[in-house]
């Protein structure tokens, strides 16, 4: 039997493109450092808005297939090897965005059974048994149902995991704190004329921004900045990068962040602020087994 990595980090996203603008250089730093990363993403964005013109032609599962395309060429920049789709490929349909008809689809990840699709989630934690689980908090970072969905299946996984044997010591959710935004905005409305975009987004246009004091852990990833931005370009039917900065369909430049930032909200903390997700527990396999 192979051994396991001694670290391992399971991160739970609803499109492609997510886990690239969330977390690319964090899943780069750990995949570089010998860590074992998991994606898992629950749905292939099919209903996601197009930005290049010869593309546009590409909708449902057609649009759903290339965006799979782009997910395993931003991997690849990553070097993150394990990704997974929540109960295969085309199990869970994107829903669209909050209010929409399209959110009525039985077969969309909205309308999925959270018990049922977490199931499908537990089946990778025990076979992964990662010491670390990355989502969204409840509102999904910024109220999509898909994002809203994959936080209460990833932590209902987490749950239902610990029953059938193996606990997730730490928990996170993806944060931008206040501060950091706020600075990173001023700069880009500042350098706005040198940017391709015409606008600049509003802080509050940032999934998962909350007050300074609520972020307790951040990962500086600005040696694998390059890594983060090509991952981003990757998901080319989605995301338009600039220097230090990027757009989505919308065409409102939005900051790059290759620091990425976390709140703990299970586990405990190794230090006040922590620099690293596995911060305070043992080194070793067997991190993490129930008791």
């Amino acid at each position: 039997m192979t051994e396991q990595p001694s670290r391992r980090l399971l991160l739970v996203h609803a499109h492609p493109d997510d886990e690239s603008i969330n977390n690319g250089a964090t899943m780069a730093a750990y995949a570089a450092g010998g860590a074992h990363v998991t994606l898992v993403t629950c749905t292939l964005g099919e209903r996601g808005e197009v930005i290049p013109t010869d593309l546009r032609h590409l909708t449902g599962a057609a649009l759903g297939e290339h965006r799979l395309r782009e997910l395993t060429e931003a991997m690849d920049a990553l070097g993150v090897e394990d990704v997974r789709l929540l109960g295969g490929p085309g199990r869970y349909g994107d829903s669209g965005m909050m209010g929409l008809a399209d959110n009525d689809d039985p077969d969309c990840f909205w309308q999925a059974d959270v018990d049922e699709a977490a199931g499908h989630l537990v089946e990778v934690i025990l076979e992964v048994r990662p010491q670390v689980l990355v989502t969204y908090d409840d509102n999904g970072g910024y109220g999509h149902p898909d994002h809203i969905q994959a936080h209460r299946v990833a932590m209902r996984a987490a749950e239902l995991a610990a029953g059938a044997g193996w606990h997730i010591p730490k928990v996170y959710w993806n944060r931008v704190p206040e501060s950091v935004a706020e600075e990173a905005f001023a700069r880009l409305a500042d350098e706005l004329p040198t940017l391709p975009f015409s606008k600049v987004a509003a802080v509050g246009d940032v999934p998962g921004v909350v007050p300074d004091d609520r972020v307790t852990a951040e990962i500086d990833g600005g040696a694998h900045a390059a890594a983060k931005a090509a991952a981003m370009r990757a998901h080319a039917t989605q995301i338009e990068v600039a220097e230090g900065c990027f757009a989505l369909s919308n065409e409102l430049a939005q900051p790059l962040f290759t620091t990425e930032y976390y709140e703990l909200v299970r586990g405990e903390a190794g230090a006040a602020r922590e620099s690293d997700l596995f911060a305070g527990l043992a080194a070793g396999a067997g991190v993490g087994e129930a008791s």
